[in-house]
């Protein structure tokens, strides 16, 4: 896996998207406010309409990062769960990173991910999902709606996998991660790093996520059996 060196939340995007309308999934996804209903071009900031679906899972997420973060000195507040937003989501993380070298922000990711599991649940996943073509296809489409509320709206594409072709792909068309944090440290440290190595080594599927700060974002499973 290739490493990216990267500067300290210096990102500024500014060239321009280019994206297709997504369908509606069945369950209750983030709304996008705008009567275009896709994401706000490349230097503007997509406005979300965030249900309850979307504040649960902010919520749980916030609470569980909030007992790494740094409170600056303050004691930090206590929220409901459906106190959060996702400004205050970005917030946690960003003080999450202070002090902590890259190492020590991955690593309390993946105590954040492992925390949201019941006991068990890593090697259960490994044993429902073996790191077959239909696991990563299915995997790939459990994405879209369930992390809709994370990364912003995303579909499943096909990608080529040791010379075949399989819907294991997700393209996601504007991350609402890095667009709201401004911050290419937090992409990859926050995301992208812990996220392959959480799906890889605790869950025994591979996953390479192929950030593009300067478009869109690209995660894709593979299927190490083909």
């Amino acid at each position: 896996m290739e490493l990216l060196t990267v500067p300290n939340c210096s990102f500024s995007p500014r060239q321009p998207l280019s994206f297709r309308q997504r369908n509606c999934f069945s369950i209750k996804c983030a709304g996008i406010s705008g009567p275009s209903g896709v994401p706000a071009p490349m230097g503007q900031k997509t406005e979300y309409k965030d249900g309850i679906f979307e504040k649960v899972f902010m919520g749980l997420f916030a609470r569980k990062m909030e007992k790494f973060a740094s409170s600056g000195g303050k004691k930090s507040d206590s929220k409901n769960l459906w106190d959060w937003d996702y400004e205050s989501f970005v917030d946690v993380s960003k003080r999450v990173m202070v002090g902590r070298s890259r190492s020590q922000q991955q690593e309390v990711v993946r105590e954040v991910l492992l925390s949201m599991l019941p006991p068990g649940a890593p090697a259960q996943f490994r044993k429902l999902f073996p790191p077959t073509k239909w696991a990563a296809e299915f995997n790939a489409a459990l994405t879209v709606p369930f992390f809709n509320w994370l990364v912003g709206p995303s579909e499943v594409v096909e990608v080529e996998v040791n010379g075949e072709t399989q819907r294991s792909g997700v393209h996601i068309k504007k991350c609402r991660y890095l667009e709201n944090s401004g911050c290419v440290g937090m992409c990859v440290n926050m995301c992208k790093i812990p996220t392959q190595d959480f799906f890889t080594n605790e869950f025994g599927l591979p996953l390479t996520m192929n950030p593009n700060c300067m478009d869109s974002q690209f995660i894709g499973y593979r299927d190490i059996t083909c």
